[in-house]
């Protein structure tokens, strides 16, 4: 179902609005001041159909302290599953796992996808040698086959769970309005450039809580030769938490939507919440 593994990539590619995409290199470790080990957050997937909203599917994520190969490291999981209702027509189970550096540096990527009755997996390996990036990545298809490609750079480079999770500590306050913002996001095959334009502030209220956010508001966007496609409608918290409350993405067909329901062990005030 396309429209659910473009909701995940939306989840996972919200936050990349944050980050800027020049002098990457000399800014690999960052100072993480956006969450701690034990955050929670959790959201509720909805698709539109035939002018009904149903439950699509949820999505988690999870952060807890970890090793990775000795040393210490964040693990960062992220969980996206379909309905029982959507199950009957598409069974989606979906798992993104990232282990990152405390200065936010990615050390390990992890995507598994079960849709349908197709499996695939991607991975990426990264290390460091001379000042250099080097990505390891694999790619296993439904068929079994297995793919090995080797990627450096003198930049750093990023998974979309290594990425979301750095971008957290940015600081948007110098962005302008229409802005685009272009960024690199490897998976198990390849290094790929997309495309965001920052939309401005917005305040939003939560349909089934009454709470209203002040947001930072974002489009994903795609190019078809010239022409754009907006694709997905970000809103995030405009605080140091930096969250996706909201999502609503475009379809030919309809509409779908994500939004936060629960969100446990924040590191920072909710200073974007205007009322409850």
């Amino acid at each position: 179902m396309k429209t659910i593994r473009t909701l995940l990539l939306a989840f996972c590619t919200a936050l990349l609005a944050l980050t800027h995409t020049t002098d990457l290199h000399s800014q690999c470790p960052l100072t993480n001041t956006a969450f701690l080990p034990g955050e929670n957050l959790e959201y509720q997937l909805y698709f539109n159909w035939k002018f009904i909203w149903i439950k699509a599917g949820t999505a988690n994520l999870q952060i807890s302290q970890r090793k990775y190969n000795g040393q210490d490291a964040l693990r960062c999981h992220l969980i996206t599953t379909g309905s029982k209702r959507t199950d009957r027509f598409f069974m989606m189970r979906d798992t993104l796992i990232s282990y990152i550096r405390p200065d936010l540096v990615p050390l390990y990527y992890r995507k598994g996808a079960f849709e349908g009755k197709r499996y695939n997996v991607d991975e990426v390996w990264y290390s460091y040698p001379q000042g250099n990036t080097t990505l390891q990545q694999r790619y296993l298809n439904p068929h079994g086959e297995v793919y090995d490609t080797t990627y450096t750079s003198r930049e750093c480079v990023y998974d979309m769970m290594s990425m979301l999770m750095r971008a957290r500590s940015f600081d948007p306050s110098q962005f302008h309005e229409g802005q685009h913002l272009q960024f690199y996001m490897a998976d198990g095959r390849k290094v790929k450039q997309e495309t965001l334009i920052y939309r401005g502030r917005k305040r939003f209220e939560m349909e089934e809580t009454g709470t209203e956010y002040q947001c930072l508001v974002f489009s994903f966007v795609e190019y078809h030769g010239k022409k754009e496609h907006e694709v997905v409608t970000f809103y995030i918290t405009d605080d140091q938490n930096h969250m996706p409350v909201r999502l609503d993405l475009f379809l030919r067909f309809g509409t779908a939507k994500a939004f936060l329901r629960k969100a446990d062990n924040l590191r920072n005030p909710q200073t974007s919440i205007i009322s409850k």
